[in-house]
């Protein structure tokens, strides 16, 4: 029996996938030159799907990582100056404020118990600091921060650069860029893709303010720095080999989300997320871990099960009849599980889903 993956990272891979690595085989992607006119092309493409898909504005930069984790530490080195402001409410936001800690700087931490997100007289931010880090849609924990949210912190600090954290609500999630300085993300959850590569999206103030850091002493590190990775990407290209094969499969995924048309996909990813909690609305055994409607994740959906039945019975139970899910995170292991919600599950999956969890 084929498993299809409803797992919050990775999770199953886009149906178009497949073929793409087969035609990259073909063209020998996996091989190519990070410094040949193949890779140049293969490189701008991808690039251009990219901005498109999320409008990202022309004056914004995009370059390649290993990873959405190496973005942290790159953030932290090149455009946290002095101290930085992280909303913290769950393992992976928590991760990003360690990191900022671990470089020795000041921080100010506005944490809020698993489960719960933010409100308005949480966002009084220190005066002092120079940085603000969101985590858009938390994976642990399935609470998203509203991006209408996000515009009002913009609003009252101008001055202080603002990174979103997007790994698992892109390319679902539509930010209007010109409201925050950077943007990441990795490929392994929304995007369908296999894990290796990370996408990080900043502006000009993250530039200037990796001078300033540099002019004030501090070593940014040896390893791809803001301004190794932009100088390479001017060019279009890498600073050191990079994972080649997802780069051109981000294209090509890109370029078949934009065929189907982003309006499409989000709203089609609202649908599904509207049946799974309805689905747990109505049954007896099950509840919302966020009890905020409206801070409840549309691509990560977090189930908790009554003390009654138990999460490893449902997730086995799914998994018997084809459908992998994720457990909870951490303390919320044995008591939740996780469902993701990307493009690459489709309606007709989920029906599936919710029929098992109605029969459950």
């Amino acid at each position: 029996m084929k498993k299809f993956h409803l797992t919050a990272g990775p999770s199953e891979l886009y149906f178009t996938v497949e073929g793409h690595i087969q035609q990259a085989l073909k063209e020998n992607v996996a091989v190519i030159s990070h410094r040949s006119k193949g890779f140049q092309d293969m490189f701008a493409f991808t690039i251009s799907q990219v901005r498109e898909m999320l409008n990202v504005p022309k004056d914004y930069h995009i370059v390649f990582t290993g990873s959405a984790t190496e973005v942290w530490e790159r953030l932290a080195q090149n455009c946290i100056s002095k101290k930085s402001t992280h909303f913290v409410n769950g393992s992976f936001s928590q991760r990003f404020h360690a990191f900022a800690e671990d470089w020795g700087l000041e921080t100010q931490k506005v944490e809020k118990p698993l489960g719960q997100g933010f409100s308005q007289e949480d966002y009084a931010i220190d005066a002092d600091s120079d940085f603000i880090a969101i985590t858009q849609n938390e994976t642990s924990t399935g609470v998203q921060f509203p991006v209408e949210d996000i515009y009002n912190i913009r609003e009252a600090n101008p001055d202080k650069l603002i990174a979103i954290d997007a790994v698992s609500s892109i390319p679902y999630v539509d930010v209007d860029l010109t409201k925050v300085d950077s943007l990441y993300f990795s490929v392994q959850k929304g995007m369908g893709m296999p894990a290796g590569l990370g996408v990080w999206i900043f502006n000009d103030k993250c530039v200037e303010r990796a001078k300033a850091v540099k002019a004030n002493g501090r070593h940014l590190g040896g390893y791809h720095d803001i301004f190794t990775l932009l100088k390479n990407a001017e060019k279009s290209m890498t600073p050191a080999t990079p994972n080649a094969l997802g780069i051109y499969l981000l294209g090509k995924v890109s370029e078949d989300l934009l065929r189907r048309e982003m309006k499409i996909v989000r709203s089609e990813t609202e649908y599904k997320a509207g049946m799974l909690y309805a689905a747990v609305s109505a049954h007896k055994d099950l509840d919302f871990a966020v009890k905020e409607e409206r801070l409840r994740s549309k691509t990560v959906i977090v189930i908790d099960v009554k003390e009654n039945r138990s999460a490893k019975d449902l997730m086995e139970y799914l998994e018997e009849q084809g459908l992998v899910v994720s457990s909870g995170y951490g303390p919320n292991k044995a008591t939740q599980v996780r469902v993701a919600n990307f493009p690459t599950h489709s309606k007709e999956l989920y029906f599936q889903l919710i029929d098992l969890i109605e029969a459950w």
